[in-house]
């Protein structure tokens, strides 16, 4: 297929049509799925399947779709809807209506709307910077990008993504995790051993040693440590100076990213302001000024900010390394210092709601730019790539605001059912019991060793985050997927060397897309049960 000069536009009449029913579609399975299961589906593979399937309709319209940037399109339509919807919207309106609160859903609903626009505009503006790399593993990414282009090119290609497609089927059919399997392939070697260790302790800590990670608050303490540091390497990378050879080198090397330290760190600064304005809007209408002094309310909105932006580059680090984000789990750790600095029951609903709000969607717009990037050529043409990262950044807007059209006209059918998803009972019964000094001192030891593990792995391996969202994530037999993966990769390298990384990659795409094929139709089938 001859290369496009010029990257489609979304606004293509029939573009925005297919792309808005898409995101429809990728907005009601969200829901759906994420109120029965507790669980969003990646949906990205699908709409990519979606988008190659129109493409082969014989007529002269639907040949375009041949294009693997209109496929890309499409797939971003649907997978930004899907965790629109269901994290980014449907779980935030959910807390107020399961405390018994209804009058603050829709109150709610503005706050977690604007976070999720403010969320993805913030990873488009520092997507590609030193902070979040294109080449960083963001693997899901990676998977729906090599479906993309062995439905394109054929040949070898699409020989080992089918094959680790199958494989990807049929593990997960026996209930094993092959994303975490897949990852294992992709991503940075050090961070991902650390997460399939945490995974590990996660799922053996009582049979093992007869204790509770999750029940005893070491996992949401290891976090806060690792976050804490983590927060502390983004300050200095974004603050320092390029002095010496080494950051020297470092400068030579931004160069090739398509946004400088400078844009990024405007972007943090306007996210900030902006999380401190929606803080301000969601207690003005959520009518906390007469729960509140204006000195707590003050401490509110400037601490609903501040872990709104600590959550998402958390979660943001977690899904580029790992491919998945423990958004639930750092939502939860907010929500519990709030309990412990003193805010009111109302102002906690609030709080928990706007931080689980931010991250779904950054984490989303990460894995489905990584995409477009793979199939525009890894950042050859810059312009093409700075074209394609504009129209999926608008593509994914328009279907942020196609979910929250469609939460806004379903939500009441759904929590009239008393559908609402799992972990908004969680956070209802955490703010009910409130927390105590025992919990406090928990948590803080438990911090020393995520922070230590966090700085001495530095920013580039991000060990701390990534073993705390290991013992955050309770997935059966996760953690053998993971360090299985790590040991066949290093076998692999060292009897094959350099040559065995492409078709290796490939394969690992094909297993996770398996494993998000799998979990998707095996999701609907339970449902319809």
């Amino acid at each position: 297929m001859e290369k496009e000069k010029k990257h489609p536009s979304i606004f293509e009449p029939f573009a925005l049509i297919l792309n808005i029913v898409t995101a429809v579609i990728g907005a009601i399975i969200g829901m759906q799925i994420v109120t029965t299961l507790g669980v969003t589906p990646n949906t990205a593979i699908i709409g990519a399947l979606v988008a190659m399937l129109i493409a082969r309709i014989p007529i002269a319209i639907f040949k375009k779709y041949k294009s693997v940037h209109r496929q890309n399109l499409v797939q971003t339509s649907i997978s930004s809807a899907t965790f629109g919807a269901a994290n980014s919207l449907l779980i935030p309106i959910g807390i107020p209506f399961a405390m018994g609160t209804p009058d603050l859903i829709v109150p709610m609903l503005i706050g977690a709307a604007l976070a999720m626009f403010v969320d993805a505009a913030i990873l488009y503006k520092i997507f590609d910077s030193k902070l979040f790399p294109a080449s960083g593993t963001w693997a899901p990414g990676v998977a729906t990008a090599e479906s993309i282009l062995a439905g394109d090119k054929g040949g070898k290609r699409a020989g080992f993504l089918g094959i680790g497609t199958a494989i990807g089927l049929i593990g997960s059919y026996f209930h094993i995790s092959m994303s975490a399997f897949g990852v294992a392939f992709i991503g940075n070697i050090w961070a991902l051993t650390m997460f399939g260790i945490g995974l590990m302790i996660r799922q053996y800590s009582v049979p093992w040693f007869n204790i509770d990670v999750n029940q005893l608050y070491i996992a949401h303490g290891v976090m806060i440590g690792a976050g804490i540091v983590a927060l502390i390497q983004v300050s200095i990378l974004i603050f320092s100076k390029h002095k010496n050879e080494q950051q020297s080198k470092e400068a030579d090397s931004e160069d090739k990213l398509t946004r400088p330290i400078n844009e990024a760190k405007r972007a943090l600064g306007f996210g900030f302001v902006a999380y401190l304005i929606i803080a301000l809007i969601i207690a003005i209408i959520g009518g906390l000024i007469t729960h509140m002094s204006l000195g707590m309310l003050i401490g509110f909105m400037v601490f609903a900010a501040f872990a709104a932006f600590v959550h998402e580059l958390i979660v943001g680090i977690a899904a580029m390394h790992s491919g998945w984000f423990p958004a639930f789990a750092v939502a939860f750790i907010t929500l519990l210092f709030g309990i412990l600095i003193g805010f009111p029951p109302v102002a906690l609903a609030l709080l928990a709601g706007f931080s689980a709000a931010t991250g779904p969607a950054f984490a989303d717009m990460g894995y489905d730019l990584k995409t477009g990037h793979i199939l525009r050529g890894n950042g050859e043409n810059k312009e093409l790539e700075l074209q394609g990262r504009k129209q999926q950044y608008i593509t994914g807007m328009i279907a942020f605001g196609v979910a929250l059209l469609t939460v806004l006209v379903s939500y009441k059918g759904y929590f009239a059912q008393n559908l609402v998803p799992p972990i908004d009972k969680v956070y209802v019964s955490t703010i009910k019991a409130g927390a105590s000094p025992d919990i406090m001192l928990q948590l803080l030891l438990w911090a020393i060793p995520g922070a230590l593990l966090q700085f001495i792995g530095g920013p580039s391996r991000q060990i701390g985050v990534l073993f705390a969202t290991g013992l955050l994530i309770l997935t059966p037999n996760a953690c053998w997927a993971v360090l299985a993966g790590i040991a066949i990769r290093l076998i692999v390298l060292k009897i094959w060397k350099k040559e065995a990384e492409t078709p290796m990659s490939i394969m690992a795409a094909g297993f996770i897309a398996g494993d998000a094929l799998y979990s998707f139709f095996n999701s609907i089938f339970k449902f319809r049960k």
